[in-house]
């Protein structure tokens, strides 16, 4: 009874040997199989870095400004009996905008002109009278001054009701009337406002490191969201003379034709200066770096022979990279690539060194420097 226990533990322990050897086997041969194992190839977009020549530049935010603007005002107070524009109306320099009553100043000149009329009369006579000796100089003298006086008083007069007369000072734009018809007008209350709209003045500043780049005559570029995305164009004209104490920035002030007067005073808007300079780079799509806090990279792909495999495929090599300036769809490399290289341009998120890839690029999208998307 004792030896058959003992022949059955023997058997159950070769057994467990047995096994435990085949699952070892079987252990040692999945582990070989995934060293060997290479997941198929990612299908990636590809893109060259490129050397290109880039406009050298600075942007700012400006603010637009008339070349003339201003509030229309009254010198004279007195009743409104006519408003000879609309709000809105494009005006000519000196076209009327408000006539006050003159009726009281007119009947004044009436009375003021009778009277220089008179005037003038003695005054011609004492000539004559001088010239026959018949009276004194002293009285000649006092008959002329009394018709200057008379004329002056006429014109003062006349300069009343001319200054009743509110007109343009310049062409331009008219807002909305501040005034209406039969009001009471005080003293320097405000019409309307006025505004010279062709060309108009683009004020911005810069710090104060730029001052030695800039210089009058420079072209800019300006752009807004209320211009549709459509770009105009205008000179640097004017540097101001001192840099702000308080910001160190120095006020720069461009003009720009305005022909159908979208620049309207007080909009902001963007402007680019084009320095004269221009800058050579390595351009890559911005869309092929993976972005990192720690540091940006990109793919490479290169030709590489793996061990144990005689066909050589494409795989890619995390490369890190410092950038510069974003343009439009690309962004320029300052170290890390350099040009003819080979980059993944879409899809990076998804990638890891050392991956086998293939490469199709007929779904590539279409990388440009200065993009317009359709408005969809």
């Amino acid at each position: 009874m004792k030896k058959r226990i003992i022949l059955v533990i023997l058997f159950l322990t070769v057994l467990a040997g047995i096994l435990a050897g085949i699952k070892a086997l079987q252990i040692n041969k999945m582990i070989e199989q995934g060293k060997s194992f290479e997941p198929p190839p990612e299908t990636v977009t590809t893109a060259d870095a490129r050397s290109e020549s880039w406009e050298s530049v600075l942007t700012s935010v400006a603010s637009i400004t008339a070349v003339q603007g201003v509030t229309v005002t009254s010198e004279l107070g007195g009743k409104i009996v006519d408003i000879a524009f609309e709000s809105g109306d494009y005006v000519q320099k000196g076209s009327l905008l408000v006539q006050l009553d003159t009726e009281s100043e007119a009947a004044q000149l009436r009375g003021a002109e009778a009277n220089a009329a008179l005037t003038k009369i003695n005054f011609e006579r004492s000539a004559s009278l001088l010239n026959q000796n018949l009276i004194a100089r002293s009285d000649y003298d006092n008959s002329q001054a009394q018709f200057k006086q008379a004329l002056a008083q006429a014109d003062y007069i006349k300069t009343i009701i001319e200054k009743k007369s509110i007109r343009a000072p310049f062409s331009g734009r008219i807002g909305i009337r501040l005034v209406n018809l039969g009001q009471i007008l005080n003293e320097k209350a405000p019409i309307v406002s006025l505004q010279s709209m062709d060309p108009v003045y683009i004020n911005f500043y810069l710090p104060q490191q730029h001052l030695s780049s800039i210089k009058t005559g420079l072209n800019i570029r300006i752009t807004s969201d209320a211009l549709e995305n459509q770009v105009t164009e205008g000179k640097i004209t004017a540097i101001n003379s001192e840099i702000d104490a308080s910001s160190r920035n120095i006020q720069v002030q461009a003009t720009a034709a305005n022909p159908r007067g979208r620049l309207r005073p007080g909009m902001f808007v963007n402007v680019t200066i084009l320095l004269a300079a221009r800058e050579n780079v390595i351009s890559i799509p911005a869309s092929a770096v993976l972005y990192a806090p720690y540091s940006d990279s990109v793919f490479i792909v290169e030709d590489k022979t793996r061990e144990n495999n005689a066909v050589p495929g494409k795989i890619l090599r995390q490369q890190f990279v410092t950038l510069g300036e974003k343009r439009g769809d690309f962004v320029s490399v300052l170290t890390g690539l350099k040009k003819g290289d080979i980059i993944v341009s879409t899809g990076v998120f998804k990638l890891r060194n050392a991956q086998s890839v293939k490469l199709d690029n007929t779904l590539s999208p279409d990388f440009k420097l200065s993009p317009k998307p359709e408005n969809n």
